[in-house]
């Protein structure tokens, strides 16, 4: 399949066909909140964000912005092949378990060191996840775990026949 036409950024917003790949990471003071059962399990302002050609940013929250007892390691894990080997967690709250619902890197691959003590969660798998007060898209598909806010324009790969992009 052909690289799909991009979409042309407007004022104050980003393509993700500008990100680099590798992906870039980078800090972020933007204003994270996670939801889960009516419950927030992350709050921060000092998020670190995984910038990928063709990808929505993934925000990784600080283990300390996470609310005690809402994650719960799972025994899936995946590779990739710039960050290294992902453990997943189940996210726990108000009564009730998602498994597989977030994930970090323990031992993360040179230039992704950053990363250790950080979890990203996929929105689409939680109630709600804002940045700035917005609520987040989940980028399409079930693998990548992207956040779609009105600041980033795509084509977005994640859905169905984008996995060659």
């Amino acid at each position: 399949m052909a690289r799909p036409r991009p979409q042309v950024p407007g004022p104050g917003q980003e393509s993700v066909w500008d990100y680099p790949r590798p992906p870039r990471l980078e800090r972020s003071e933007r204003h994270v909140i996670v939801e889960l059962e009516g419950v927030t399990v992350a709050d921060t302002t000092a998020s670190l964000r995984i910038l990928e050609m063709s990808h929505p940013p993934v925000f990784y929250v600080p283990l300390v912005d996470i609310a005690p007892d809402s994650l719960v390691r799972a025994t899936r894990t995946t590779w990739c092949e710039f960050k290294g080997v992902a453990t997943y967690f189940a996210v726990v709250a108000g009564g009730h378990t998602e498994p597989d619902a977030a994930w970090t890197y323990l031992e993360p691959l040179t230039g992704y060191e950053a990363l250790v003590g950080h979890v990203a969660f996929y929105p689409g798998r939680m109630d709600a996840c804002f940045v700035d007060d917005e609520r987040v898209q989940a980028q399409p598909g079930d693998f990548y775990g992207g956040w779609i806010t009105s600041d980033v324009v795509g084509p977005f790969k994640g859905g169905a026949g984008t996995y060659t992009w």
